[in-house]
């Protein structure tokens, strides 16, 4: 069966997702939604550096809604409830990096109301979190009793990152430490990593206390940097970490951190912040982690996802094609669940594709 899919912006995830849909063999791109006047009318094909593939990108949502799609990649760089809903309502399946991974503590009456109404399905994934904080340490969990810590971490040179605007305006790169702190980042971003701290606390038999900790820890530039929003002079904020936990009476049992630095030399800690932490990738370089504390602890380490140079990530960051593919592989498997919104404990197993070469008949 050939479900017929429909992406929804075309920014690093969008365009990764157009790439995996055209190569995955029960997939068909049938529509493209983009933001802005200059992409629309294109090929969707150039928009990826491809040859043309027949498909027109877009604004118009009533066209895009009347294509009869199965299901929508939906990711913009931030969500639009309303928009979802529409999708739903529309009777169109929904796969998305930007939240509902585990959205227990947040209101989802009118997305569910939607669901409904549309008999269609809402799937949020991605990689950190939507797989790294929570599919992972699940899985592995099994293989351990008397589990007493649950984390998973990112190490990232975020100068990789091709979305300047994002990076020095919403994370706050390049800025005052003072300025650095009005981020939204660790409120937008803990949106979804409680939801994933959620889903292994509830999986695993934990019961939470109320309050959960977010915590924001930075570091300055002690000379000058190049980076992609430009030189960060000494003073300036050249590293971040955030930090989600989940406690049980008052100590941490599941911990979801991101690392994010401008490179790992010439950086220092800003006065305040956690002692114990680490400023440098260290040995291990650029990576992402998760470890079970239990009999026995185990410990994973995930590379591959980094690219190998700054050139290379901001031509095309892998990470960002991991957190695409997660999407796009689910689209079977969401299309041909029940209506309402699906996490990973209500999905069977998700599995790539073979490369189209290798498939039979090729």
């Amino acid at each position: 069966m050939t479900y017929k899919v429909i992406q929804w912006a075309t920014g690093g995830v969008g365009r990764a997702a157009i790439e995996g849909v055209i190569d995955h063999p029960e997939l068909e791109l049938v529509g493209c939604w983009v933001h802005s006047e200059s992409k629309e009318g294109l090929d969707v094909g150039e928009l990826i550096g491809r040859d043309p593939i027949g498909v027109t990108a877009t604004r118009e949502i009533d066209a895009l809604l009347a294509l009869g799609a199965d299901c929508v990649v939906y990711s913009p760089i931030v969500a639009n409830p309303r928009e979802v809903a529409a999708i739903l309502e529309a009777g169109i399946n929904i796969v998305t990096p930007l939240g509902w991974v585990y959205p227990k503590r947040i209101d989802t009456e009118a997305v569910e109301k939607a669901c409904v109404s549309g008999n269609a399905t809402l799937h949020g994934t991605g990689v950190h979190p939507g797989g790294i904080t929570e599919r992972f340490p699940l899985m592995v969990s099994g293989l351990s009793r008397a589990i007493t810590h649950v984390r998973a971490e990112e190490f990232s040179d975020i100068r990789t990152y091709g979305a300047s605007e994002v990076v020095g305006e919403m994370m706050l790169f390049g800025k005052t430490p003072e300025g650095a702190r009005t981020s939204p980042m660790l409120k937008l971003l803990g949106g979804g990593f409680f939801q994933s701290i959620d889903m292994v606390a509830d999986a695993i038999g934990l019961e939470l206390d109320d309050e959960k900790r977010a915590t924001h820890d930075m570091a300055v530039a002690t000379a000058a940097i190049d980076s992609p929003i430009g030189v960060i002079e000494p003073g300036l904020v050249a590293a971040q970490r955030f930090c989600w936990q989940g406690l049980v009476r008052g100590e941490p049992v599941i911990t979801a951190a991101v690392n994010w630095f401008m490179g790992d030399e010439n950086i220092e800690p800003v006065p305040g912040s956690d002692p114990d932490l680490s400023w440098s990738f260290g040995e291990k370089g650029e990576r992402f982690e998760v470890s079970i504390t239990g009999d026995p602890d185990t410990h994973l380490t995930f590379k591959g996802w980094h690219p190998s140079s700054i050139e290379a990530g901001l031509e095309r960051n892998q990470g960002i094609v991991v957190t695409a593919m997660h999407c796009v592989s689910a689209i079977p498997y969401v299309c041909e669940a029940g209506a309402g919104i699906k996490t990973y404990l209500d999905l069977p197993l998700i599995a790539g594709r073979a490369a189209p070469h290798l498939l039979p008949g090729a």
